[in-house]
């Protein structure tokens, strides 16, 4: 009888010597590893703030490391009890494929948004054109991006659609060039046409001189002779100066008296088809 116990003695006390070393270097590895989750997550999100990163993105990057360092450290604690980790691995490979699957648009327009928010090619207040809508730029989250159109309508567009097309940042530069278009009559004079036109930009209140103005003569149009007035402007003077430049053409077009037409078209009947009208009549 004593010997079984002392067998049972010797049996308990190698369990608890080999397991409980186990356990306890188990539990201290979380510790620490728990302690390394949490200065990281900080130390990251700390870097991410001196840039002035997007705070939504600059969370979640944080939080995805800090869980990163402890299902690391938990899968690797497991395999000191003699578990298999390779299982995990491929159950957790599985459903991010599914997780993937499921929400691939959802993802796309996620890691569009990432990219918009790394890259910048527009920040909120900017006027852009861009998935065929005219907007200024409310608020761009991880999802979408929201725009709101000049006569204050909402769009909400997807990220995705933005990144994968031409993006038009309208305001992007400080300065912008008004082109309007102005026709004048077949009879009117080039060289008077183009003295008259070279007096309007110095009308044009908010107009620049450098860039200087330029008065280019375009096209020999089917009803008029097309020219185009350029001038340059602050990007926030746009329209003003756009409205003022068709003004101030209009005006000094009409003093010179030389003539917009109407558009116009020239019929001819063949001497044949006249005759038989004649006959016929």
């Amino acid at each position: 009888m004593d010997v079984n116990v002392d067998k049972i003695t010797t049996t308990l006390t190698e369990l608890a010597t080999t397991w409980g070393l186990r356990v306890v270097g188990v539990l201290v590895v979380l510790f620490i590893a728990w302690i390394l989750a949490g200065w990281s997550r900080r130390a990251l999100q700390g870097a991410f703030e001196k840039r002035k990163f997007d705070q939504t993105l600059t969370r979640f990057f944080s939080n995805m490391l800090r869980y990163a360092i402890l299902v690391g450290a938990g899968l690797g604690c497991l395999g000191v009890f003699g578990i298999q980790t390779a299982s995990f691995a491929a159950v957790i490979a599985a459903g991010g494929l599914a997780i993937g699957l499921a929400f691939q648009g959802s993802l796309s327009n996620f890691a569009a948004g990432v990219m918009l928010l790394v890259f910048r090619p527009f920040k909120v207040g900017d006027l852009i054109n861009v998935a065929g809508t005219l907007g200024i730029v409310e608020e761009l989250e991880l999802f979408t991006t929201e725009l709101k159109s000049l006569d204050n309508r909402r769009y909400i567009v997807p990220n995705s659609s933005i990144f994968g097309s031409t993006i038009e940042n309208v305001t992007h530069y400080d300065t912008r060039r008004v082109d309007v278009p102005v026709g004048v009559e077949y009879r009117a004079d080039i060289d008077k046409t183009r003295e008259v036109l070279e007096s309007v930009p110095a009308k044009v209140e908010g107009a620049l001189s450098d860039p200087p103005p330029q008065i280019f003569l375009k096209e020999l149009g089917a009803s008029s002779v097309d020219w185009q007035v350029r001038v340059w402007c602050k990007t926030p003077d746009y329209w003003g100066v756009h409205q003022a430049t068709v003004r101030a053409a209009k005006q000094a077009l009409d003093a010179a008296g030389l003539g917009i037409p109407f558009p116009q078209v020239d019929v001819h009947f063949d001497a044949p088809v006249v005759a038989a009208i004649g006959k016929a009549s």
